[in-house]
């Protein structure tokens, strides 16, 4: 009957964590159904959304300024009088006189010309763009920062998943250490030096584990969503490339059409708008006025006793021209001017700043790439480095310090390779939110890289299964190690270290006289 071939610790660790892996799923939820949470709960985007309404509605306001304004008015009076007669007949006689009036009125007044208003009406136009180019840079944040959580969660796991994988290579390096040593083939320090690593791997353990409910909890909190998980990336892995290849047709876009640029130009619009306004104080104004009043007495007034009523309509212009405020006028158009000219600052700032920021992201996208590939390569030489480890190990070539440096190496090449995998996956949001041109459509090309299944594994158990189990498909039993017995060590005491005598000095000769 043929043998079944034997797995090497680190593969049998390696099929172990991923068999724990497929062996518990769990309903998981994409980057997309998290996002969509996220915009219903997070206390930020709920806040700049509020924000943005409240922009609107005000720069709707403006608009006043230009349209008739109109009132209706009404009121009672009551008049209680007394009446002195001084001279002529019944001279020294007071006569009381008591009546009512009554009036209803309703009138109009229409800017017809009116300078500063018109400038107002504009302003408040470029305001609602402003509120508008806000919202799509907190819009454009929380894309980010979900991504961010969601793939925080996604390293940790990793992370977590190749620390107990190593465990269990790890241990099965030291019960192979304690084996040859009981047999007298391997010295103490290989168990040691096994024990050791086993030691700093717990402790790796133990903050991987950490890290991963620190994650889970900001993830948690910015979706509003407890016990959320993130799906994984699909195998094989295919990251998304930045087109175009060009890194100023990035910078050109982002002059383009970024909103903090776009921003910083209506500040630009809206400070120029002042400056009209503030020269309108020397400009007169022109108004129309429409009414129509009616006033009644009932029993009559103070020199009749005849019940009235009156009808007024009225139809006139208003003209008003100022001519001296204590020259508050020309103060006013400097203060615009110098406001106007600091508005171009910030423009130009900020463009240098957004020109700067989609630089250093391209580059980072494209550093990122190439370290993607690295760790793919270092992967697998780190693999093969481990194999010939183990193989010269088992000849007598190599010590278990070699081995062990070698897991090590591998599983942190693992590590840092999906780390760098998700880096990549962030930095086209980030670039094209450096450059300004981050919808949800980038989010969706990212959510297409996870896998497509609903289940998601979870991370294994602390407790992972020996290589024999494995084989057997048994429930999981952690590795039995046996306590190393201490090393006596003999004292060092060296003997006192002896001085060397000096050389003679050389006897220098006179050179003969010629």
């Amino acid at each position: 009957m043929p043998s079944r071939p034997r797995l090497s610790p680190l593969s049998a660790a390696l099929a172990s964590t991923f068999a724990a892996l497929l062996a518990l799923p769990a309903q998981g939820q994409t980057l997309n159904e998290l996002y969509d949470a996220a915009r219903s709960y997070d206390a930020t985007y709920q806040g700049a959304r509020a924000q943005y309404d409240a922009n609107v509605a005000r720069a709707a306001q403006a608009k006043a300024g230009i349209l008739p304004a109109m009132g209706l008015t009404a009121g009672v009076t009551r008049s209680d009088i007394e009446i002195d007669t001084l001279t002529g007949a019944g001279r020294g006689t007071t006569t009381p006189r008591d009546f009512n009036t009554q009036n209803v009125g309703i009138n109009a007044t229409q800017p017809l010309y009116r300078p500063a208003n018109w400038a107002t009406y504009e302003q408040g136009k470029r305001q609602a763009d402003i509120a508008q180019a806000v919202f799509t840079i907190a819009e454009q944040d929380l894309i980010v920062r979900v991504s961010q959580a969601y793939f925080d969660v996604l390293a940790s796991q990793d992370s977590l998943a190749l620390v107990r994988a190593q465990k269990v290579a790890v241990a099965e390096q030291l019960a192979s250490a304690k084996r040859n040593f009981e047999v007298g083939t391997s010295t103490i320090t290989d168990s040691r030096e096994a024990q050791a690593r086993y030691d700093l791997v717990i402790a790796q353990e133990i903050a991987a584990e950490n890290d991963l409910q620190v994650k889970k909890v900001v993830l948690d909190q910015l979706v509003g969503r407890p016990g959320s998980v993130p799906v994984p990336l699909a195998v094989p892995v295919v990251l998304p490339t930045a087109m175009p290849a060009d890194i100023n047709a990035w910078v050109a876009q982002a002059d383009e059409v970024h909103p903090a640029i776009k921003q910083a130009r209506l500040g630009v619009d809206v400070a120029g708008l002042e400056v009209e306004k503030a020269k309108a104080g020397h400009k007169p104004t022109l108004d129309a006025n429409l009414g129509y009043n009616v006033t009644r007495n009932p029993t009559g007034t103070t020199t009749s006793t005849v019940g009235t009523r009156a009808n007024a309509a009225t139809v006139g212009v208003t003209f008003n021209l100022p001519l001296f405020a204590g020259f508050a006028t020309e103060n006013r158009i400097k203060e615009t001017l110098a406001l106007e000219d600091q508005s171009r600052s910030v423009l130009e700032g900020t463009r240098r700043n957004v020109a700067q920021a989609t630089r250093a992201a391209y580059l980072g996208l494209v550093s990122g790439a190439g370290q993607v590939k690295a760790l793919e390569a270092a992967e697998s030489s780190s693999q093969s480095a481990l194999d010939a480890n183990r193989l010269g190990y088992q000849v007598g070539v190599r010590i278990n310090i070699d081995v062990l440096n070698s897991q090590s190496q591998l599983f942190q090449t693992k590590r840092d390779l999906a780390q760098a995998r998700y880096n990549v996956l962030l930095g086209n949001l980030k670039l094209r939110q450096a450059n300004g041109t981050l919808t949800t459509d980038d989010m969706n090309a990212i959510n297409a890289t996870l896998a497509s299944n609903a289940g998601v594994p979870a991370v294994p158990s602390a407790t992972a299964p020996d290589r024999a189990q494995q084989q057997q498909q048994q429930p999981v039993v952690p590795p039995s190690i046996p306590v190393i017995p201490p090393v006596p060590v003999q004292p060092f005491n060296p003997p006192a270290p002896t001085m060397p005598t000096p050389p003679v000095p050389p006897v220098i000769l006179n050179p003969p006289v010629r």
